[in-house]
């Protein structure tokens, strides 16, 4: 029988384990590496592990059941299915994908930021910058070394880009061009809800009505849609120029 002391820290382990604030699920067809994956996270007291995959079927199921959490996926998973991660994303818009590859080139990486993923990493990455990365996409932000930011630009300006159904004319309301300003200074949903008055989940909510309207997929094209659109450009300029102050924003209420 255990004693009381041994009892009471066995429940705060299990409690750690149930409330760690980053769950990640791992697809990979190979052992190893999930394996050297929940080594990383291990010692790391608010990243968890909840669930392994090693076909895309299976990363499905593990969806269902952890449908806001991180996810590292091995690139090969998704090989000939074109349509795999629209899919994920439409049938879990929370989730946050992070592409495993072997190597990098700029179509691939063009058209994986496209698509919503969050980052993507090489099989050599460190277990020190695979922490952080984590940490960050769990947080909201997006993963990109400069060499893929500069691939990205340079599609935005030749127009590789543009997405088929992309609506026109621009139509943002003052609190959506309130949100993109804030999103081209780099603020976090609960910043931007601090300066615009309202809700993490309110702010949530407009974004994916903005990137309805403008035919993005994430933060990230959104930052480079709007500095190239010039239209975009003048109306947020505009809007600065309108609304100067937090305090004015504040009271522009929700869409």
């Amino acid at each position: 029988m255990l004693s009381p002391t041994l009892t009471a820290r066995l429940d705060d382990f299990r409690k750690q384990e149930t409330t760690a604030s980053i769950r990640v699920v791992l697809a990979d067809k190979q052992p190893i590496y999930r394996m050297g994956m929940k080594k990383i996270f291990a010692v790391e007291d608010d990243i968890r592990v909840v669930a392994e995959a090693e076909i895309l079927s299976n990363l499905s199921d593990a969806l269902e059941r952890y449908p806001t959490g991180v996810v590292l996926l091995e690139s090969h998973i998704i090989t000939g299915a074109k349509e795999a991660i629209p899919d994920l994303l439409h049938r879990f818009p929370e989730l946050k994908l992070i592409i495993q590859v072997d190597e990098t080139s700029e179509a691939m990486m063009v058209d994986l930021y496209r698509q919503g993923v969050r980052g993507v990493i090489t099989r050599s990455i460190s277990a020190e910058l695979l922490v952080r990365c984590v940490r960050r996409i769990s947080a909201g932000e997006t993963w990109i070394n400069n060499q893929s930011l500069g691939w990205l630009l340079e599609a935005y300006r030749s127009g590789k880009h543009n997405p088929t159904d992309r609506r026109a004319p621009l139509n943002l309301s003052a609190k959506q061009l309130a949100i993109v300003g804030c999103i081209m200074r780099a603020m976090r949903n609960k910043e931007i809800a601090y300066q615009t008055g309202t809700t993490e989940q309110v702010i949530k909510n407009s974004l994916r009505k903005i990137y309805e309207k403008l035919g993005v997929s994430d933060r990230l094209e959104l930052a480079l849609y709007a500095l190239h659109d010039q239209t975009l450009k003048s109306s947020l300029e505009e809007y600065e120029r309108e609304v100067p102050t937090p305090q004015t924003r504040q009271q522009l209420g929700t869409d």
